[in-house]
């Protein structure tokens, strides 16, 4: 029976609204990242004035050129794929082992270990003593100060709990332990082999944390050598609106700072699309993970 021809005005009307609804929300997020694109590749003469809106005006990739010729962007790449690399294995090798011993329900501390995580949600030490430790402990200015004091995010690792809860029977561990498999073997043998859904929710959900994150690099990295491509990022931007601020004073002059205010704006344009590459490569990999992954919290916790 096809239940589309007997569906009401009403909700016909409703699925109309709905769409156009969807629609324009779709379009007020997609626009700004397509202008970007399209601002990326066009004359940044034109992108100054405007004229720039739908498609791109006197293509040129030479944002891209002056992007790769820059040492610090390309150092700054690399920092930031060993940044993630490293983060994220890390924040698996914490969480995934956390959460899944949260969720057994014969761990005798699970209920006073989950509170004491559950209070960090609300009450953090605040930004003076974390630098205080971190420093105190001898990993400012390096990879661990961007790593360690991120190791568990609260909200993953409570994803991770309510993933194993619901997905995991007790019955599976009874049957194994009748097999004579212990934890660690249960856990490495036949739980990871299960998750592998909450794993790459997890990659993503971490390895996008530590791709965009700039405030940690910006507290704990002293060396520029060591800074991510966040922080060059952020350079540039301070950059070009500090140079947009400045007074000129004479016609050539205020031509010449056009003219190179313009090709910052181009490189701008184009290494903003060049930081979320990774992203958009990691994304199709995962998404056939992510709605479960996003609905699990909801489901039963």
């Amino acid at each position: 029976m096809d239940s589309a021809k007997y569906r009401s005005t009403s909700d016909k009307v409703f699925d109309a609204v709905l769409f156009i609804v969807l629609s324009l929300i779709f379009i007020v997020i997609l626009y700004p990242l397509y202008f970007i694109l399209i601002s990326s590749v066009s004359d940044p003469i034109a992108v100054s004035q405007g004229k720039v809106l739908f498609v791109p005006i006197g293509f040129t990739l030479d944002g891209y050129t002056a992007v790769f010729r820059v040492n610090s962007v390309i150092n700054g790449y690399l920092n930031s794929l060993i940044y993630t690399v490293t983060g994220v294995s890390v924040n698996l090798l914490c969480t995934v082992p956390t959460g899944y011993a949260l969720s057994r329900k014969d761990f005798f501390a699970r209920k006073p270990i989950t509170l004491f995580y559950l209070l960090t949600m609300f009450i953090s030490g605040g930004l003076y003593p974390t630098y205080m430790v971190v420093r105190d402990t001898g990993l400012l200015n390096s990879l661990w100060a961007l790593v360690i004091p991120g190791a568990i995010w609260v909200y993953n690792l409570i994803v991770c709990r309510t993933f194993f809860i619901t997905n995991i029977p007790d019955e599976l561990r009874d049957a194994a332990r009748i097999d004579g498999c212990g934890n660690t073997r249960f856990f490495a043998g036949i739980v990871l082999p299960l998750s592998s859904a909450i794993i790459a929710i997890m990659v993503l959900y971490y390895g996008v944390g530590h791709w965009n994150s700039y405030f940690s690099a910006l507290i704990y990295i002293n060396d520029r050598d060591k800074w991510p491509l966040q922080m060059e990022l952020r350079t540039i931007l301070l950059q070009n609106a500090m140079n947009a601020s400045r007074a000129v004073m004479n016609e050539k002059e205020l031509q010449e700072k056009a003219r190179l205010q313009a090709i910052a704006d181009l490189m701008k344009y184009s290494l903003i699309i060049v930081a979320c590459v990774p992203m958009m490569v990691l994304y199709p990999f995962v998404q056939k993970h992510f709605v479960r992954g996003v609905m699990i919290g909801s489901v039963k916790g």
